[in-house]
């Protein structure tokens, strides 16, 4: 899953980046408003955390121009403890949750994931598409079998989000989005090499090639 981090403070994105990472999460982030609503309108992300005190713009006048041109992105939005209005400021614009700073990283997560699970139709961590069963916590997979394989981060990333549209043919492109890292070169042909992995570990027939077009989870 592809997140946009919209924070100013320097250390606070430095301390959320490599935790927000290690859960499996692409991360990009920028510091003020106006590159926060440019990158929310030309890339596709599963969420934006948005911090309402920034420079250039103001994150909540972000919020209401993305929900006044109909962007759907869940937005988790920070803000500073005492500030209540904005809060409710900020629920009233659209935003799906807020949390106040300071704040500790396990609500972060726990709130983060609420949303992205309302979003995508779950209700607890772990994803199911007929017998494979893949544990968001842990990134690891079941089988029918009972055989639990640990994955790499990449084979990860790629499975949850194949198992997050069941019957819809993914591009290499929509994959490669949410499965690099914004510094790392996006070259949607490494997309095959980690394809073949997970077929090794699923089964050739479970991942199907539409030629020109990209990939399908299907049953077994």
């Amino acid at each position: 899953m592809k997140l946009l981090l919209v924070e100013d403070d320097t250390q606070l994105v430095d301390f959320l980046r490599p935790k927000l990472q290690s859960s499996g999460y692409i991360v990009e982030s920028v510091d003020n408003g106006i590159d926060a609503e440019f990158l929310a309108r030309e890339e596709d992300f599963d969420c934006i955390i948005l911090d309402l005190g920034l420079p250039q713009k103001a994150g909540l006048e972000v919020l209401k121009n993305l929900r006044h041109h109909q962007f759907s992105t869940p937005v988790l939005i920070l803000t500073a403890r005492d500030s209540w209005q904005e809060r409710v400021d900020g629920l009233k614009a659209g935003a799906d949750d807020y949390l106040g700073k300071p704040f500790h990283y396990e609500e972060l997560s726990a709130r983060l994931a609420a949303i992205l699970r309302r979003r995508y139709g779950h209700l607890d961590s772990v994803l199911e598409f007929q017998d494979l069963t893949l544990d968001l916590d842990k990134q690891a997979l079941t089988k029918a079998c009972g055989e639990t394989c640990q994955l790499t981060a990449i084979e990860f990333r790629l499975l949850r989000q194949l198992m997050l549209n069941p019957g819809k043919i993914l591009s290499k492109t929509e994959l490669s989005e949410h499965i690099y890292e914004e510094d790392r070169i996006k070259d949607s042909n490494v997309i095959e090499v980690y394809i073949n992995r997970l077929r090794a570990v699923l089964g050739k027939s479970r991942i199907k090639t539409f030629r020109r077009q990209g990939y399908r989870l299907s049953g077994h």
